[in-house]
């Protein structure tokens, strides 16, 4: 799994902290929410799933470990547990819990974030429909397989980053695409991408395969979220 797009579960009684990493952690790219206790995050998990729970060991009430045995028994959410303590006891202790990974406080954020990313990419990738052998687009037909794009009997030319995105958007049909992915995923050859460089990309690929670019049928905008693609 990607780090984008992710939801993450923070679970801390100090409100300060809980502030200062839902700003963090959302500036890189994850959708979070927090909890201030085990008693409160308990009452999100039963209506929310979340990809990854960043869990305080000190806390009142049912502490951190004892709340990850809990949790173990039911579902197997990937846990970081963050803690003053940091003896070697107690890093043993979460683990045997079930927590996947430990972070002694005080942090620097940057560590916490690679520990995050590492533990999410460790996880398998959910299992996706098989993409269709063609996308149709009124008269263009795109192969996925090829990353082609044809009219008829003529190949439509696309840049490198256009067949990029238009098959990333194919792998996913019908499914709303974040800026936040689309950034990552076209960054993956080591160039920076900006979400503004995306939204230009998108316009580009809008003149190949739109009867109108301005009034979009295919490569939808859906506001506030990102862009999906919608094939005929």
């Amino acid at each position: 799994m990607s780090g984008a797009d992710a939801h993450l579960l923070i679970v801390d009684d100090d409100e300060r902290l809980r502030g200062l990493l839902r700003q963090f952690l959302s500036r890189n790219g994850f959708l979070v929410t927090t909890a201030r206790d085990a008693g409160h995050a308990r009452r999100l998990l039963a209506g929310l799933d979340f990809d990854l729970i960043v869990l305080d060991v000190m806390m009142p009430g049912e502490d951190g470990v004892a709340f990850t045995r809990a949790l173990r028994a039911e579902r197997r959410t990937p846990v970081l547990l963050l803690t003053a303590r940091g003896e070697t006891e107690h890093r043993i202790a979460g683990l045997e819990a079930g927590a996947d990974d430990y972070l002694a406080k005080p942090f620097e954020p940057r560590e916490l974030l690679l520990r995050i990313n590492a533990i999410l990419r460790r996880l398998p990738e959910p299992e996706t429909a098989e993409a269709p052998a063609l996308l149709h687009f009124g008269a263009l037909a795109y192969d996925p397989g090829r990353g082609e794009l044809w009219r008829g009997e003529q190949p439509v030319r696309l840049t490198s980053t256009e067949a990029q995105l238009l098959r990333l958007f194919a792998a996913r049909p019908g499914e709303t695409v974040s800026r936040a992915r689309l950034v990552a995923d076209l960054g993956r050859d080591g160039h920076q991408v900006q979400e503004r460089a995306v939204d230009v990309q998108i316009t580009r690929l809008r003149r190949k395969i739109e009867a109108d670019p301005k009034q979009p049928r295919y490569l939808q905008t859906v506001r506030g979220e990102g862009y999906m693609l919608a094939p005929d």
